[in-house]
């Protein structure tokens, strides 16, 4: 699905008298009505809340042109942010960051999910999230969209948002843009609120598990590097995210593999 398509389905959308009915003879339905057709279909047949969230995240890059990267954000009881799908691994890193200074826009929509979206068109002078913001821009996405995802729920009340960051300031703000991300979240609640695996124990065993996992061995491998390299937590973890991009692997399994093979570091010459 290209911006082509989505210009073509603007242009014939509008050229309808107000009222009209659908042309006779259409034999396809717009590119925006098949993906949330498409996506209304997968999450009726979901049996886990992972199912659904990946489905709504998949969604969610094919109907927002400038989403160079989105992710899906639960908050458990203790306030910290966990990462369960995301379409890069760099998600997972931005909700560690938010949940090391206590701001951002997850942070905001996931805590008080009253809220109907937050934004920010430019991350690195956001005057909102000003710690959060500049690591974020260093890291190379801009602008930033969060609309909260399973407010006014029943128990157990899972708190959480979708999140779509691009690399270039100045986007997602549009009222199209708002419109598909709530309409999308929307998707997501309804879905996870008649899904069986909705339970949080559930939940916590399986995808949240995962996220707490992963997030401890990262920990342990910060550790590992301050003590070993005599640096901050901040610059070990700055080291981590470099050293994974430069070799093109999870920084959850460089991590891993730190923390099996950190007698390394000890040896002469090293």
């Amino acid at each position: 699905m290209t911006e082509v398509d989505w210009d073509r389905d603007r242009t014939e959308f509008a050229s309808r008298p107000p009222g009209a009915p659908h042309p006779a003879g259409a034999v396809t339905a717009s590119p925006l009505a098949r993906q949330f057709e498409q996506l209304a279909r997968s999450l009726l047949t979901a049996d886990t809340v992972a199912g659904v969230l990946t489905d709504v995240v998949r969604a969610t890059v094919e109907v927002l042109p400038d989403a160079d990267l989105v992710s899906m954000t639960l908050r458990s009881s203790d306030g910290e942010l966990h990462t369960p799908v995301e379409s890069d691994p760099v998600g997972s890193e931005l909700d560690e960051l938010q949940n090391q200074h206590r701001e951002g826009p997850c942070f905001d929509a996931a805590r008080l999910p009253a809220l109907a979206y937050t934004h920010s068109p430019d991350l690195s002078v956001t005057p909102q999230w000003p710690r959060f913001g500049p690591a974020a821009a260093a890291r190379g996405y801009r602008s930033v969209l969060s609309t909260p995802l399973l407010s006014d729920m029943t128990p157990p009340r899972l708190s959480g948002a979708l999140n779509v960051y691009s690399r270039a300031p100045d986007r997602l703000g549009d009222e199209e843009s708002l419109d598909r991300a709530l309409l999308l979240a929307t998707h997501a609640s309804l879905a996870v609120a008649n899904t069986e695996a909705v339970r949080l124990a559930e939940l916590r065993e399986t995808q949240l598990r995962r996220a707490l996992d992963t997030r401890d061995v990262i920990g342990q491998a910060k550790g590992i590097l301050m003590r070993s390299r005599g640096i901050s937590a901040e610059e070990a973890f700055d080291l981590l995210r470099r050293t994974s991009q430069d070799l093109n692997i999870k920084l959850a399994t460089l991590a891993e593999t730190l923390t099996t093979r950190h007698t390394d570091l000890d040896r002469p010459g090293d």
